[in-house]
């Protein structure tokens, strides 16, 4: 063998780049829609347990209410008025110190609201004790939470109604 078929033997065909290629171009194609579904799934995730840790701290301030734990006036729901109250905590009126109750750390951020200039508590729309269901406002306390995102969740329901 001379010199120029030993380096025809070591390179590689064009046919067998252009075939290496394809199926690394299928492999990458395949693989997209994978990832999305993967990234989507996490902020679901992330979403359902904001609106959980949320609903929670709401649920305790209004048990925290009908016990007497937090000072009562007229026309009052039980329902904090708005999410930086949880935050920012309630004298307990029980408390002989009348130390503060707190119901939330942070308010977490809604991860489907892609505007990052916003504080968290505006990312949410609130729902008032006093709207429907079907159609929640704002008003003079917070009753319910949601994500201001009209899409559309994996399992089919959009995300404003989990």
């Amino acid at each position: 063998m001379h010199a120029g078929q030993r380096a025809a033997q070591r390179g590689f065909t064009l046919i067998e780049l252009l075939i290496t290629l394809a199926i690394l171009g299928l492999l990458a194609s395949l693989a997209l829609p994978v990832s999305r579904t993967i990234v989507q799934r996490s902020q679901e995730r992330e979403l359902r347990n904001d609106l959980h840790e949320i609903r929670n701290a709401i649920d305790s301030y209004k048990k925290a209410f009908d016990e007497g734990k937090i000072a009562k006036s007229i026309g009052d729901t039980g329902y904090p008025g708005s999410l930086e109250v949880m935050v920012d905590g309630v004298v307990d009126v029980m408390d002989p110190k009348h130390r503060k109750m707190f119901f939330l750390r942070r308010i977490p951020r809604d991860p489907l609201n892609p505007d990052i200039s916003l504080p968290a508590a505006k990312t949410w729309g609130l729902r008032a004790s006093d709207s429907e269901a079907d159609s929640p406002h704002e008003g003079y306390d917070v009753f319910d939470v949601y994500t201001f995102s009209t899409q559309v969740g994996l399992n089919g329901a959009p995300y404003n109604q989990w």
